[in-house]
């Protein structure tokens, strides 16, 4: 029989959903999570154990590339703040919470559930098993400005990603069922053989100590190496999720109606999976495991704006971004010099909004 030919599905156009049409509400939209972001970005530059005033970073920022606006009026030690810690954690936070956010409408886009977050096909497992064992027993290394912990995490989560995907696919295919399933029993058992990889450790408690630190989540961005290398990963990745956003459209019709749109469900269900899993290895090499965002953040923006995919994912990235870089700067600001995990912050401040949100507009959120 021939093979009907591969062709991208049209999606009609959305709806007005306000009185002066889609296009004035969407891009108010865009236009409040920008400022949210580029506010978020200030913010956290300039909170800390030694807050920095906005004309301090100008000045500061400029004489950096040679620009030069007058007498140096600020001390060498906020030069360094600024550029060699602030600067890389903010911007790495903004980079980790885009990745989470878009890699969350990824994976509930292709699993048509809206509890599903980026750690569902076992990349939170894979990296905490990898990350855990490399904390416990390798020494330390860089490259790249990454420690062997980030590139175990990474390279951990990439490969408990492939293994679902193969444990996953049932004569040559891979459905949304048996994908949820495996991620299920692979989660389940790296989960315990991280467990138990500290429980047998015999070893300093400051390992130990660090160990449940990183599972809780921190921005952990000290070099800006580590954004030109994690920088460009986490680009591409959204740029490519947002080419999936039609094919996820039409798959929250069902497999057989995206189908019947002309979708290559193997091919689709391959690229998404990859890119979903780019991101959050990315994330989770300088962020840990940061749970809720890339949870919250999709489902909170579709029962906002609807679950067309094509605003949601750039939506998602910049609200991810701006609510991770903000969790951050409470995280580190609250009980300074200390800092507590991020991971914390983004479930007690999130997880009251996002049932609230639930409660109240449940039936709107897109799904059936």
């Amino acid at each position: 029989m021939k093979q009907r030919p591969y062709h991208t599905p049209q999606i009609p156009p959305c709806p007005p959903l306000v009185k002066g049409g889609w296009g004035d509400f969407a891009f108010c939209i865009y236009v409040a999570l920008s400022t949210l972001l580029l506010l978020a970005v200030l913010i956290g530059i300039m909170q800390g154990a030694v807050a920095l005033s906005p004309v301090t970073i100008l000045q500061i920022l400029l004489r950096s590339v040679g620009i030069s606006l007058g007498p140096v009026t600020w001390e060498g030690a906020d030069e360094t703040i600024l550029l060699e810690l602030r600067l890389p954690r903010v911007l790495g936070g903004a980079l980790v919470g885009a990745a989470l956010a878009t890699a969350g409408v990824l994976f509930q886009g292709l699993l048509r559930n809206p509890l599903a977050d980026p750690y569902i096909i076992g990349t939170s497992a894979g990296a905490g098993f990898a990350a855990t064992v490399a904390m416990l027993i390798l020494p330390p290394a860089s490259i790249l400005g990454f420690g062997s912990v980030a590139l175990s995490a990474f390279a951990g989560g990439l490969l408990a990603v492939l293994l679902v995907y193969r444990l996953a696919r049932v004569d040559g295919r891979s459905s949304p069922v048996t994908l949820l399933l495996a991620g299920v029993v692979v989660n389940t058992v790296l989960g315990y053989l991280g467990s138990l990889s500290i429980v047998l450790f015999e070893g300093s408690e400051f390992r130990l100590r660090h160990v449940f630190t990183w599972l809780m989540g921190g921005i952990a961005v000290h070099d800006l190496r580590q954004l030109l290398a994690v920088g460009p990963i986490v680009v591409v990745g959204i740029v490519a999720a947002f080419g999936r956003a039609v094919s996820l459209n039409a798959l929250a019709v069902g497999e057989e109606g995206a189908q019947v749109l002309g979708v290559d469900l193997d091919r689709e269900v391959g690229r998404i999976i990859a890119l979903g899993a780019l991101l959050t290895g990315a994330a989770v090499s300088v962020g840990g495991l940061i749970g809720f965002l890339g949870l919250a953040v999709p489902h909170i923006l579709r029962l906002l704006v609807g679950p067309d995919h094509r605003r949601l994912l750039p939506m998602s990235a910049l609200a991810g971004a701006a609510l991770l870089v903000l969790a951050d700067t409470a995280a580190r600001s609250i009980a300074a010099p200390a800092e507590l995990p991020v991971g914390i912050f983004t479930a007690l401040l999130g997880g009251p909004l996002f049932l609230v949100l639930l409660r109240r507009d449940g039936r709107a959120s897109g799904w059936r």
